[in-house]
């Protein structure tokens, strides 16, 4: 245990014993008694955790070394689930821990792959609690960006801090300003559902889904809940909100020195979305009902996967291309990242051509940033896309063994890497978890967790552990 910082997790088991404790009022308030032994359980199993993690806490002054921090943070994603299994494990509805723990992962995850059948028969409570599994897990990401800041480009800390390194109280700084922001988005999103008269409890939780990119509903169908044209379009937009950086608000209102560098990503991804939904609008929006083709385009680049039960499946591969590229790097989203394609894209055109005219001078900068991107940058995106790539082949084939449709092992393979819920514009919206064998929930899990973490941090354990000179 001393490559794990004790009192890193201490937080988030601190958070979930607060997520149960509302809980457990919720059921008294609600009168839902079914399930109420399990957020005790829950609170009490948790508190103990933070307790005994904080006192247990590494007194060593040295710094942290990158390999720990790694280290710490997959040890997080397999440790804190099972906490919040918990509530599943021990509810009336009989599930065996594999399922448990199945369901914990994919909400902590934000991936939103469920064994349930029927949302509409589970007890309101777990429902919440479904939901506050992936809240949780989206801030545990976007903690884990600020604890790994180092191992990333310099353009990419640029656009958060000019901070070389950060130390601890730089650290604890940026924490609390993510925490902060990430409560005050997702209370805004609640705020702005129920003034669209979107029913309390599905605000509540579409509110904790949307900001944390996750895939759980309140119910079976997302058709239940938004029954009009002005509720689709305004929860297409609020999607968006775990599409651009969490920081873009706050860059936008409290940065004094509006240097361009702090908004590059954004931008890029701003130009990026208009074209995306000029090009639908003009060559994709066939049924002439534009919200709903809408609603899947900002759910599959924000990693979401929502979509309507009349969604057509023609443009299934065009989605999951969405998804594959991802969001802003500060986002609660998934994906390759647009930035890093751009950028691929860019150096290697600039690459090609330098070859055909060897007099001209090819700049490799992105189109508003005043600095150069660097070698090394374009290695690590190269890599990163070779990982997928490998982790992709590698858990297709792993499902195609276990006898799944090789097309749809394919897509889930996908989906799952991504941490995107499976949904009908994907032309999966009927997959069955519950009846998947054992081991293949297991795989499914395993790359959940590795589609979570940055893809580069593999390589880097990778490094540490095989290559030790």
């Amino acid at each position: 245990m001393n490559y794990i910082k004790l009192i890193y997790l201490s937080v988030f088991f601190g958070i979930i014993s607060i997520l149960s404790f509302f809980n457990i009022v919720y059921s008294y308030y609600l009168n839902l008694y079914l399930n109420l032994n399990t957020y005790i359980y829950t609170f009490l199993i948790s508190i103990i955790l933070t307790i005994i993690f904080y006192i247990s806490k590494n007194n060593d002054k040295k710094k942290t070394t990158v390999y720990e921090k790694i280290l710490t943070i997959l040890f997080g994603y397999f440790l804190l689930p099972l906490i919040i299994a918990i509530p599943f494990y021990f509810s009336i509805y009989n599930l065996t821990f594999v399922n448990s723990y199945f369901e914990a992962i994919s909400g902590f995850t934000s991936t939103g792959f469920t064994i349930f059948d029927n949302i509409n028969h589970i007890d309101q409570s777990l429902i919440l609690w479904r939901s506050a599994s992936q809240w949780i897990g989206g801030l545990y990401f976007l903690f884990s960006i600020i604890l790994l800041i180092d191992i990333f480009d310099h353009s990419f800390k640029k656009s958060l801090t000019n901070f070389i390194s950060f130390n601890k109280a730089e650290t604890l700084k940026q924490s609390l300003k993510i925490f902060f922001l990430y409560s005050l988005i997702t209370l805004g999103i609640f705020i702005i559902l129920n003034i669209f008269e979107i029913r309390m409890f599905n605000s509540l939780n579409l509110s904790m889904t949307i900001i944390s990119s996750g895939g759980f509903l309140p119910s079976n169908n997302l058709s239940n809940i938004l029954i009009n044209n002005l509720q689709i379009i305004i929860t297409s937009l609020l999607m968006l909100s775990s599409f651009f950086s969490i920081f873009l608000t706050y860059n936008l209102i409290f940065t004094k020195n509006h240097n361009l560098n702090f908004f590059n990503e954004d931008i890029h991804l701003l130009f990026y979305f208009l074209i995306l939904s000029l090009i639908s609008y003009i060559f994709f929006n066939f049924d002439n009902n534009f919200s709903e083709l809408f609603l899947s385009l900002t759910s599959s680049v924000s990693n979401i996967g929502f979509s309507l039960d009349n969604n057509s499946t023609n443009l299934s591969f065009i989605f999951l291309i969405l998804v594959m590229i991802g969001g802003s790097f500060f986002s609660t989203s998934s994906g390759i990242r647009f930035l890093k394609i751009y950028s691929l894209f860019k150096y290697s055109i600039n690459q090609i051509l330098s070859y055909s005219r060897p007099k001209n001078i090819y700049v490799n900068k992105h189109l508003f940033s005043r600095e150069f991107f660097q070698l090394n940058e374009i290695y690590k995106y190269f890599l990163t896309v070779i990982i997928f790539i490998i982790s992709l082949l590698f858990l297709t084939f792993l499902l195609t063994l276990n006898g799944i449709d090789f097309e749809i092992s394919f897509k889930l393979a996908i989906l799952t890497l991504m941490n995107t819920v499976n949904s009908t514009m994907y032309g999966l919206g009927d997959f069955n978890f519950y009846d998947l064998q054992f081991f293949t929930k297991y795989y499914l899990i395993f790359f959940m967790i590795i589609g979570r973490l940055e893809l580069l941090t593999l390589l880097i354990i990778c490094k540490k552990f095989l290559f030790k000179n």
